[in-house]
């Protein structure tokens, strides 16, 4: 009746080879996003340099123009500063989370707080896109 066979069949919640491919696919995920923040920040950044570029060909003759990329540059290096920030804190929280497998300490349904910070600061910096693209016109 005690077959400790099949005992072992089944992996414990601590073994279960599941549960750490599920973190390991939530880092990739995280990974993911910083790259993309990184891709998206220097399309950003690079969008004032196109701005200019086309503000100077419908302006007649080439003229050295003092005028800057404006905000785009601050903001798509911030976007890349903020992908930089997502992939370290990735790191981080994936290596702690294995650990906490390992040992037995993990416990599920935490609130991911890289998470909730990465969708607060990105929804700031939306609304101060729009104010500003608002402001602009």
């Amino acid at each position: 009746m005690n077959d400790p066979q099949a005992s072992n069949s089944e992996p414990t919640k601590e073994r279960d080879p599941r549960v750490y491919f599920a973190a390991e696919r939530t880092f990739l995920a995280w990974i993911r996003t910083g790259l993309a923040l990184m891709g998206f920040g220097f399309v950003v950044a690079r969008f004032g340099l196109f701005l200019r570029e086309l503000s100077m060909r419908n302006s007649g003759p080439p003229q050295v123009s003092s005028h800057t990329t404006g905000p785009s540059l601050w903001l798509g290096t911030a976007l890349v500063i903020v992908g930089v920030a997502v992939n370290i804190s990735a790191v981080m929280t994936h290596i702690r989370q294995v650990k906490q497998l390992r040992s037995g300490e993990w416990i599920p349904g935490r609130i991911s707080k890289t998470a909730v910070t990465l969708a607060l600061l990105l929804s700031a910096a939306g609304v101060g896109l729009a104010v500003y693209l608002i402001w602009v016109r």
